[in-house]
């Protein structure tokens, strides 16, 4: 893990706001640490700038209150939405991940047909459905 870590991935200000845990289980890490090593490090490296992290790692709690989906990746430590905090960035991002083509889930979150708001990536060390989506 060069450029991520556990606790980057779980951090959340909704979760200190509303005093919620958001402290992963051992299987939930294992699979960040998945997430950061197949994924997120490896797309760094390409990018060759920061990526922040919108959202990782979500407890039950904080992922019913922000609206989460019950099946969500992000539940398990699968899945990060990450910005480049710039939209045209955003989409070099999801190009990036796209032609790498190493996760379960690529989302093109929001933002319109030209330039993502932000952007959703799962991996799973199971099995990979490279399964691309673009939500307005």
């Amino acid at each position: 893990m060069k450029y991520f870590t556990i606790d980057e991935l779980c951090h959340s200000d909704t979760a200190i706001l509303r005093h919620i845990s958001n402290s992963p289980d051992p299987e939930s890490v294992s699979n960040l640490v998945s997430l950061i090593e197949n994924v997120l490090d490896p797309l760094r490296e390409s990018f060759g700038k920061p990526i922040y992290v919108n959202s990782g790692y979500r407890s039950k709690t904080l992922n019913t209150i922000v609206g989460g989906s019950t099946t969500s990746q992000h539940l398990t430590g699968q899945a990060a939405d990450i910005t480049a905090r710039d939209k045209r960035d955003n989409r070099i991002l999801f190009d990036l991940l796209k032609r790498q083509g190493n996760f379960d889930q690529l989302i093109w979150e929001k933002g319109g047909s030209l330039y993502p708001d932000w952007v959703h990536v799962s991996f799973s060390t199971i099995s990979n459905r490279r399964q691309i989506l673009h939500l307005k």
